[in-house]
């Protein structure tokens, strides 16, 4: 019974010890391989030798002289050049006429006047409308236009000498709108017998030069031509 008794207190004492695991020693350096394992290398990729050397590209090397080629290129550029420039040509030429006033405008932008139909001493009975804007012709007599070289020009406010304002002294052209607010005159009316603003009192002489009132300059002088006689083209 002793010996059953000792045996079953080392059993309990081996029961009741902790279990220790087993620690395994690591090396903190790193194996090293050997001369002849690393002699022994080989590459897993192919073609390792041929990648070292220069590739031939002679089969690419042209056979024909070297003028030959320049001669192709120029060639090439000066026919991409000519191609583009027509290219560019067309462009504008379509946005000019896209651009371009149209066939009414066209017809607005110039007035012929039959001068016969107006007698000497008077101005045009007709409203004569040039761009929107009213346009006072005077059939001048040799009195009228002697009395508009008379001026003293030093003296007026928009200088200007009837020479200055007229193509032919006979016929006085110009715009029917006055310079200050825009208004139209009245023609023969005036302290100088020639033109009369009555919104605010602007007087014109026989020149259309102002003389007197508000306005700051005399009356405006159009673009225009006498292509025959008896006929006067204004714009």
């Amino acid at each position: 019974m002793a010996s059953l008794s000792t045996a079953t207190r080392l059993c309990l004492r081996s029961a009741a010890r902790p279990a220790v695991p087993a620690v395994r020693a690591l090396s903190t350096t790193a194996a090293r391989p050997d001369s002849a394992s690393a002699s022994s290398y080989t590459s897993p990729f192919t073609g390792g030798e041929r990648g070292n050397k220069v590739p031939d590209f002679g089969k690419y090397v042209s056979g024909t002289s070297a003028n030959t080629n320049l001669v192709f290129s120029y060639f090439m550029v000066g026919t991409m050049g000519a191609l583009t420039a027509a290219g560019a040509k067309s462009t504008v030429s379509e946005f000019l006429v896209n651009m371009s006033a149209s066939a009414d405008i066209l017809a607005m932008a110039k007035v012929e006047v039959d001068l016969a139909s107006i007698p000497e001493g008077k101005n045009a009975q007709v409203i004569i409308k040039w761009r929107g804007k009213p346009v006072f012709v005077r059939h001048r007599t040799a009195d009228e236009i002697e009395q508009a070289n008379k001026v003293e020009v030093s003296a007026l406010r928009d200088p200007q000498t009837d020479d200055e304002r007229v193509k032919n002294p006979e016929w006085l052209v110009m715009l029917g709108v006055c310079t200050h607010l825009g208004c139209v005159p009245i023609g023969e009316a005036g302290d100088y017998g020639g033109w009369f603003c009555p919104c605010h009192g602007s007087h014109y002489d026989i020149s259309g030069r102002i003389r007197k009132g508000p306005a700051p300059l005399n009356l405006e002088i159009p673009a225009y031509d006498f292509p025959e006689d008896g006929k006067l083209v204004i714009g």
